[in-house]
């Protein structure tokens, strides 16, 4: 769980940073930087998704996706979770950062538990103890969150816990989900199904969409199940 543990601290270093940052920063200034990090959200999200190879399972994974998502209300339970904080928050009386608390906690959770780095590198750490992408991702991640704090506040820190829980149970079910390292076209595919939910997020960033973007999480699960049913049905 070391790997865990520092990405974890990252994000509240990084998040605290933001904070301390934030308040030398004129309100005016607000607007711009939050398009800066959506576009660079998009960057991330289109990168990614350039590593699929095939559009199928791509459109599969994201209808039976977002088709999952929307019925389990994935995206209303982690605004409702978001809110309890930000409630929970403005009842010790600090009313003027409440408004963006639900909001940083889940557009933090989506990027950075969202991606092939903190699936690949999780298990990676709890199977061989090669902490090395997760302490990439720590970095990164430790950026990103210094950028959404100026603009989102502190919602944002509470995202780390979202990073122990998904990232944890990562590492302690690493035997379970290590064939997901053997196949890379495996890794490829899930890696683009989740930077199109990136990209997702980076529109909602910049103000062009209200794409319910959590409700697509259940894609990253199809998109290997599906590869790995093709794959099994062209051999056979």
């Amino acid at each position: 769980m070391l790997g865990v543990f520092v990405n974890v601290a990252a994000v509240i270093i990084g998040g605290l940073v933001g904070l301390l940052v934030k308040k030398g920063i004129p309100k005016r200034f607000s607007g711009s930087i939050m398009t800066g990090v959506g576009l660079c959200t998009m960057y991330i999200g289109i990168s990614g998704a350039l590593q699929g190879e095939n559009v199928i399972i791509l459109v599969a994974s994201i209808v039976l996706g977002v088709a999952s998502g929307t019925a389990l209300k994935i995206d209303e339970r982690l605004d409702s979770l978001g809110e309890k904080l930000e409630a929970r928050f403005a009842s010790k009386g600090n009313s003027g950062e409440k408004a963006s608390i639900a909001q940083g906690f889940v557009t933090g959770s989506l990027l950075f538990c969202v991606g092939a780095m903190a699936i690949v590198g999780s298990i990676n750490s709890g199977l061989t103890g090669d902490h090395t992408m997760i302490y990439a991702k720590s970095t990164l991640d430790m950026i990103a969150a210094a950028m959404l704090a100026v603009t989102l506040g502190v919602g944002v820190i509470f995202s780390a816990a979202s990073i122990f829980v998904y990232q944890g149970a990562l590492v302690l079910l690493a035997r379970l989900l290590s064939p997901l390292l053997e196949d890379p076209v495996l890794i490829a595919e899930m890696n683009c199904a989740g930077s199109i939910i990136i990209i997702a997020l980076g529109l909602n960033l910049i103000g062009v969409t209200k794409i319910k973007v959590a409700n697509f999480l259940p894609a990253i699960i199809f998109a290997p199940v599906i590869t790995a049913i093709l794959t099994s049905a062209s051999s056979g």
